[in-house]
C-alpha cells in the first residue's frame, strides 16, 4: 500500500506577514517530517509537499487557515517514499514567475474544462492547443497535436505569444500545464490580449492523467514533475524518466545509452557546457551518493 501522500497546491490570495508564515510553515513541516517546496508571495502560495498521510493533511489544514482561502487548488497522489530530500520555503515576487503584473491581466482566467471533456475540445479544428510548460517538459510528453512554444521558462511565454499570435488569429485557444497554476496567468494574459475564447484544463495534466475515464487518452509520453519521481504516467504512477544531475534535464530511457551520458555527471544536453573540473566535482558527489546507498543511509541527492 502506498503510504506517502504527495500534495500539490496553489492559491492566489492577498498574503500578508509572509516572513512569519514562511518560518511557521517550515517549522511545522520539520516537526511533522513533511518535505517538499513551498513558495510564498504577496499574490499567494504554491507548493508540493510529501509525507505521512495524516501529517500532510495537518499541514494543508494549517495552510488553509493561515492564508484565509477556502478555494485552495489541491491535487493529491500517493507513492511509496517521500520524493524530496528536505523542506524548503521560499519567498518570491510571484508564486509562479510570469513577469506580468496580475493587476494588468484580465480579471478571470479562461474557461475551465474537466478531463473528460478535454479530448473533444482539443480535437475541434477551430481550437489550437498550446502547451504552456517549458521545452524540456514538452519533450518527454504532451497532448497529441499541442503547440510547443519552445520556452526555457514560463516568463518567456508573453513574448512568444506576441510574436506568434497572428498564426492563431480567429481561433479558440486551449491551454494546459502540469497542475493548472501556470494557466491561471497565461489564460488571463491571452484574454487581455484580445483572444475571444480561451480554455484551461482544470487541474492540469496531473488531473487528466488521474481522472480521464475515456478509452483513448490524448496524452502521449509522460509528465515531468518537480521532485525525485522525475515523471509520472497514467494514473499518476511513477514514470520511467531519469534526471541529469548536472543540468536537471529529464532523460528518457533511450537517452541513458548516449555516449555523453554519465550518471550524476553529464548528459547529451549539457556535456559541452560543463568543464572537466566541474565534472570531477559531480563524480565525487555521485560517489558519495552511491556510498550512502550501500550503507543504507539517506542522501539529499538533487531535491
Amino acid at each position: 500500500m502506498e503510504s506517502i501522500k504527495v500534495a500539490s497546491f496553489y492559491c492566489f490570495t492577498k498574503l500578508g506577514s509572509i516572513i512569519h508564515k514562511q518560518d511557521t510553515l517550515r517549522s511545522l513541516c520539520q516537526d511533522y517530517g513533511v518535505k517538499g517546496l513551498m513558495i510564498l508571495a504577496e499574490e499567494g502560495i504554491n507548493g508540493t509537499i510529501a509525507g505521512e498521510i495524516k501529517k500532510v493533511d495537518s499541514v494543508i489544514d494549517y495552510i488553509r487557515n493561515i492564508i484565509n482561502c477556502d478555494q485552495i487548488n489541491l491535487k493529491e497522489t500517493f507513492t511509496n517514499k517521500i520524493p524530496f530530500g528536505k523542506i524548503k520555503t521560499k519567498i518570491k515576487k510571484e508564486i509562479v514567475t510570469f513577469g506580468v503584473d496580475l493587476s494588468s491581466l484580465n480579471k478571470n482566467p479562461g474557461e475551465y474544462v474537466e478531463p473528460n471533456d478535454w479530448n473533444v475540445l482539443i480535437n475541434d479544428e477551430n481550437v489550437v492547443t498550446i502547451d504552456t510548460r517549458n521545452d524540456y517538459e514538452y519533450k518527454i510528453g504532451t497532448f497529441r497535436g499541442a503547440v510547443n512554444p519552445k520556452t526555457e521558462s514560463f516568463s518567456d511565454f508573453p513574448d512568444w505569444w506576441k510574436v506568434n499570435q497572428v498564426k492563431y488569429k480567429g481561433k479558440a485557444i486551449a491551454m494546459f500545464c502540469t497542475g493548472g497554476i501556470r494557466c491561471e496567468k497565461s489564460t488571463k494574459f491571452l484574454l487581455k490580449e484580445g483572444v475571444k475564447k480561451v480554455y484551461h484544463l482544470k487541474g492540469g495534466v496531473l488531473n487528466y492523467l488521474e481522472n480521464y475515464k475515456g478509452k483513448k487518452s490524448q496524452w502521449e509520453g509522460e509528465c515531468f514533475v518537480f521532485d525525485q519521481r522525475v515523471s509520472v504516467g497514467l494514473n499518476v504512477k511513477q514514470g520511467s524518466c531519469s534526471l541529469c544531475f548536472a543540468c536537471r534535464y529529464p532523460l528518457k530511457i533511450s537517452e541513458l545509452t548516449h555516449p555523453q551520458y554519465e550518471e550524476g555527471v553529464s548528459c547529451q544536453y549539457c556535456y559541452e557546457n560543463t568543464s572537466q573540473e566541474r565534472k570531477k566535482s559531480f563524480r565525487e558527489r555521485q560517489k558519495q551518493i552511491k556510498l550512502s546507498e550501500l550503507k543504507g543511509e539517506k542522501h539529499l541527492k538533487y531535491f
